[in-house]
């Protein structure tokens, strides 16, 4: 039976304003929050991007893909769709969408409070990733 090598995930919770991230891998199956990044400009927030990158050498990265309730796609789609282009373009990650529907809401169940944390949902998007995982790689 093949085994999937143990790999380092980031996440990536995309908001025009801020963008949560969370850390995970393959071996553990575990994610965790990580940080929220508050970049003013595009060229800082890519910049935090490609530090992280450096640090942690990711095999793959995954974004959240907002999508309504019934599963279509709207117009933050297509900036998270972009975002996760410029990562692999700028960076040559490889990059993986993972639908975010609930994401912000779980994360406020898990901290028990009504404002949602990015870092959070980042690492809630990732775990939903994690477990989709097939149970035998």
């Amino acid at each position: 039976m093949w085994a999937m090598p143990e790999q380092t995930l980031l996440a990536f919770d995309y908001g025009t304003k801020k963008i949560g991230v969370a850390l995970g891998n393959t071996l553990t199956r575990h994610a965790r929050p990580l940080l929220i990044l508050k970049s003013v400009t595009r060229a800082e927030r890519f910049a935090r991007i490609g530090a992280l990158l450096d640090e942690w050498q990711p095999e793959r990265v995954i974004v959240g893909l907002p999508l309504t309730l019934d599963g279509q796609e709207q117009y933050a789609s297509l900036r998270c769709r972009r975002f996760a282009n410029q990562l692999h373009g700028r960076f040559g990650v490889q990059v993986e969408l993972v639908d975010e529907r609930g994401s912000s809401m779980e994360a406020q169940e898990i901290l028990g409070t009504h404002e949602a944390d990015d870092a959070v949902a980042a690492c809630v998007i990732l775990q939903r990733y994690l477990d989709a995982l097939d149970p035998t790689s």
